[in-house]
């Protein structure tokens, strides 16, 4: 009786002293989480005096999408021997900078993509990534700030394909006009004395013109998201046939270390491509609708 009357004292003693551990490291963790806590904040205090910081600001994030693929003898579909691929890839950068009088905001997209389906009983089809999507853009903004939020600016915009057809058309835009900035990140140009210089060697569906050209972009990190929509638009003066607009939206979510997942989709209408690729017998610009182009990427994004 008397062993277990001890052995029971010991068990109990055993497990108040593991509880009042337990308790304690409990409280020590809790100290430590708060003291983490603080600390964060004030490095998050630091970062956004850096971030309000004029100066160069630098970033970029893209996706990349790939499929490969292999069939022998599979014989329920159309080519049982076949190797096949996608390939995508989307970049999204910026330096911008910005100073007490004036601003100068840059950026670029690129989005290309190939395809291949090489059927191994065909011996006259094509082995080879054939390019599908492609994107090039370039932008620069310069403003001289007569207020926090407006101020006279200039813009050059270039705008290509580069895997096929490049320059092929090819469209500049350079113009002046105003810049506002209603919120942090986001960008509206006005500038209603632009010229659309068209390169193409197509001369009778592409024309250059005067017109006005507008510019709304916002792009935007938060936390482990970033997010950036550009719509680019030229309102011809001479003719509603020379107008054109392209919309661009780009997400990326990070995962871990920068690494996640990324999609973008575009839309674009222009009447001159169109005509230029309508296969309508005796089609003239005149006559011809407006095809409206999009595109979309899904696939692994980095954010540098």
């Amino acid at each position: 009786m008397k062993k277990l009357v001890f052995t029971l004292v010991a068990v109990f003693a055993l497990s108040a002293s593991y509880a009042q551990t337990i308790d304690e490291l409990k409280a020590e963790q809790a100290l430590k989480k708060d003291s983490v806590a603080a600390i964060q904040g004030r490095v998050d205090a630091l970062q956004g005096k850096i971030d309000a910081f004029p100066g160069w600001k630098k970033g970029a994030f893209g996706t990349i999408g790939a499929n490969l693929s292999g069939f022998n003898n599979w014989y329920l579909q159309g080519t049982p021997n076949n190797s096949s691929g996608n390939i995508g890839v989307a970049v999204n950068a910026f330096a911008n900078l910005d100073r007490e009088k004036f601003f100068w905001r840059n950026s670029g997209n690129v989005n290309l993509a190939w395809v291949k389906l090489d059927d191994k009983d065909d011996a006259t089809d094509s082995e080879d990534f054939e390019g599908t999507t492609d994107v090039f853009t370039i932008t620069s903004l310069y403003g001289y700030k007569l207020s926090d939020k407006f101020a006279v600016s200039a813009l050059g915009e270039y705008r290509t394909s580069i895997i096929n057809n490049f320059n092929d058309p090819g469209y500049l835009d350079i113009g002046v006009g105003a810049t506002w900035t209603p919120i942090t990140d986001m960008v509206v140009v006005i500038h209603p004395l632009n010229y659309n210089f068209v390169f193409a060697d197509n001369d009778a569906a592409y024309e250059s013109s005067l017109g006005a050209k507008i510019v709304v972009d916002y792009t935007r990190k938060l936390g482990p998201v970033n997010f950036k929509t550009n719509l680019s638009t030229f309102q011809s003066y001479k003719s509603s046939d020379l107008s054109n607009w392209t919309w661009i939206n780009s997400f990326g979510y990070s995962i871990w270390k920068g690494i996640g997942l990324g999609f973008e989709f575009g839309l674009r209408g222009n009447k001159q491509e169109s005509f230029a690729n309508s296969t309508v017998a005796g089609a003239t610009l005149e006559n011809t609708d407006v095809d409206t182009q999009s595109y979309w990427m899904f696939g692994l994004n980095y954010a540098f």
